[in-house]
């Protein structure tokens, strides 16, 4: 599964993989791929460069990469404390009523909330950066468009690729315009923040608006057959990320919430704003309900809505709530029925994928058997 990209970056297989699990994306290095870490939860540098050294000693000396999230405009001047005094009193009543009715507890004193939207915030990527330019990475994803034009260039200058993440042609040129390298495609069946197009739509117009840049294909990828139609359709690659939730590596610390993805099938995903304010598929729960509910307040824009649910999805995961319970998953949580180890996952991709090539090949009369 060899392309001009993974030839570049020096890898086995052209599976790009992202994962919040320093375990999983060393595991996926390892395996042949191209692990990249998500950086968001990591608001101490220090506790990212300890992920790191990890990282370093457990990849074997071969390739992986950092995914950050900076947002495409800065709010200068802005403390968090003053972006969240903007939260009005009404959606704060309406958490504590759904936590209410559910009997959701409260975190034990002085329990900190596990997850913050300040990892959104520019100043906290670009202190991740400071710590990942110090390790051998190899490609610098941006998760909300392209980066800021001095960590383009900051990137190039360390020999690091930058990739960014395109819903559209449109937005994709963009990338191109701002001196990215690598423009993955994600189209509107993949988890959290997606667009409106599809993956099969929106890859081949992607190649076309960035060519000769490479591209990724991702969105409802998790079996080898669909790689095989990804690259078919222009792409260099694909990126994967909620095929890796359910693997013996990810750290979810929730049997309740991986009995629910392995459960799930394909229709049971929803688009979103309940968790960041912005469109992000998830695993539709009664949580996401009530806020999609015409009669409740409606969610906040992002950051606020980040900052109001913070604590309350804390609790809800703390506690394994199971009717609240859910994660940022895409419409291949479907095929997400097995706990396997990441090799295992890659092994089964491979294979699909030399099954799919085969059976081209003999409808295109390349194979006799």
């Amino acid at each position: 599964m060899k392309t001009e990209l993974s030839r570049t970056l020096g890898i086995e297989h052209a599976i790009f993989g992202f994962t919040p699990f320093p375990a999983v994306a060393a595991a996926l290095t390892r395996a042949g791929g191209f692990g990249v870490l998500g950086a968001v939860r990591y608001t101490d540098p220090d506790e990212l460069a300890r992920d790191l050294d990890w990282m370093q000693e457990h990849t074997d000396g071969l390739p992986y990469g950092l995914d950050v999230v900076m947002p495409a405009k800065k709010v200068e001047g802005v403390t968090e404390a003053e972006v969240e005094a903007m939260i009005p009193e009404e959606h704060r009543a309406f958490v504590r009523a759904t936590l209410a009715k559910h009997g959701v507890p409260e975190l034990a004193e002085g329990e900190a909330s596990g997850w913050r939207i300040t990892g959104w915030m520019e100043q906290v990527a670009r202190n991740q950066l400071d710590v990942a330019f110090d390790y051998p990475i190899k490609l610098l994803a941006n998760a909300l468009g392209s980066p800021p034009p001095d960590v383009v260039a900051r990137a190039h200058d360390h020999g690091v690729l930058v990739a960014a993440l395109a819903g559209s042609a449109r937005h994709a040129r963009h990338h191109a315009d701002a001196g990215i390298d690598i423009v993955v495609a994600q189209g509107y069946e993949a988890g959290g923040h997606t667009g409106e197009i599809a993956s099969m739509v929106l890859t081949p117009e992607v190649v076309d608006a960035v060519s000769p840049l490479p591209v990724l294909a991702a969105g409802g990828i998790g079996s080898g057959e669909q790689i095989a139609a990804g690259l078919a359709l222009g792409a260099q690659g694909v990126w994967l990320g909620s095929i890796w939730l359910t693997t013996t590596e990810a750290e979810l610390h929730s049997r309740a919430l991986t009995a629910k993805l392995l459960a799930a099938g394909s229709g049971d995903t929803v688009r979103s704003r309940a968790l960041t304010g912005k469109p992000a598929r998830q695993l539709r729960t009664e949580w996401t309900d009530a806020w999609d509910d015409p009669a409740g307040p409606g969610p906040l824009p992002m950051p606020l809505q980040g900052l109001l649910v913070a604590e309350a999805v804390s609790r809800i995961q703390r506690h394994e709530v199971e009717p609240l319970l859910g994660t940022p998953v895409g419409q291949i949580v479907g095929r997400m029925n097995s706990e396997r180890s990441v090799r295992q996952v890659v092994d089964e991709l491979t294979r699909g994928f030399e099954k799919a090539v085969d059976r081209i090949n003999r409808i295109a009369g390349r194979s006799e058997a």
